[in-house]
């Protein structure tokens, strides 16, 4: 924490380091940094909130290496912090840098939480509709930026369904170079078409390729990737509505 933050912002900072250490199921260290004054904590407002924290564990048990993260300037609606809530009176944009090894992104992968996200896909192949759900996925970082995931889908297709596993090698889009699928190979399957393997390679770059996605009302874009020998770095920004209830209840343990 800075000599130079006046003692209110020292205060609302421990406040608040306090309560989201309570949202996690542990953390090597967390700093917390809010911009402001007493006039405007009694407005719930705050210039600014920046964020830096190594070895954070969520209580979905999703693990983070580092995290630096930073807000513009907030708007609180104070009642709602009094009630155990945290309600923004209008929009946040928030820069993030955050840091995975290749084990923390394939526990996340595997856990219960990111399952959640796994949806079903439908392919066109040759005009007819193939679903393909997505049962197992692992990532791996060789290094030179480049990304190998290994995985397992379930095809639907006139009314059989039978296991797809496949290897896809890329390098992400990132802000010097643009999506770049080296290879995509399928196996443990039998009698695959050219033509859904075409379409499974669309697919695929399709979702990699995403401008950003959405989880709990917000816009999350990745704008740049840095992939090292069994690490990822990610620089990203969202455009946040509203803090989500599961991580916006301090008093939940």
């Amino acid at each position: 924490m800075s000599d130079k933050q006046n003692l209110e912002g020292q205060i609302v900072s421990q406040v608040a380091e306090r309560s989201i250490s309570n949202q996690l199921e542990s953390a090597e260290q967390i700093d917390i940094y809010v911009e402001t004054d007493i006039l405007k904590i009694v407005q719930g407002q705050a210039d600014g909130l920046t964020i830096a924290g190594q070895g954070l564990v969520t209580k979905q048990n999703i693990r983070v290496q580092e995290i630096q993260l930073k807000t513009d300037t907030l708007s609180i609606n104070p009642l709602s912090v009094i009630s155990g809530q945290v309600q923004l009176d209008r929009p946040l944009n928030l820069m993030a840098r955050i840091t995975l090894t290749q084990a923390d992104i394939n526990s996340a992968l595997a856990s219960d939480f990111t399952r959640k996200f796994a949806q079903n896909y439908d392919l066109n192949v040759n005009g007819e509709i193939v679903n393909l759900t997505l049962q197992e996925i692992q990532m791996f970082l060789p290094g030179n930026g480049r990304i190998e995931c290994q995985g397992k889908v379930l095809l639907h297709e006139k009314g059989k369904t039978r296991p797809l596993g496949f290897l896809a090698k890329l390098r992400p889009r990132t802000s010097k170079q643009t999506l770049r699928l080296e290879s995509f190979q399928c196996h443990e399957g039998e009698g695959v078409s050219l033509e859904l393997i075409v379409a499974l390679m669309q697919k695929f770059k399709e979702l990699v390729n995403l401008p950003y996605f959405t989880w709990e009302g917000i816009n999350i874009r990745i704008k740049d990737m840095e992939i090292q020998q069994g690490s990822l770095i990610i620089f990203s920004e969202a455009h946040v509505r509203q803090i989500p209830e599961a991580i916006s209840e301090f008093t939940e343990s």
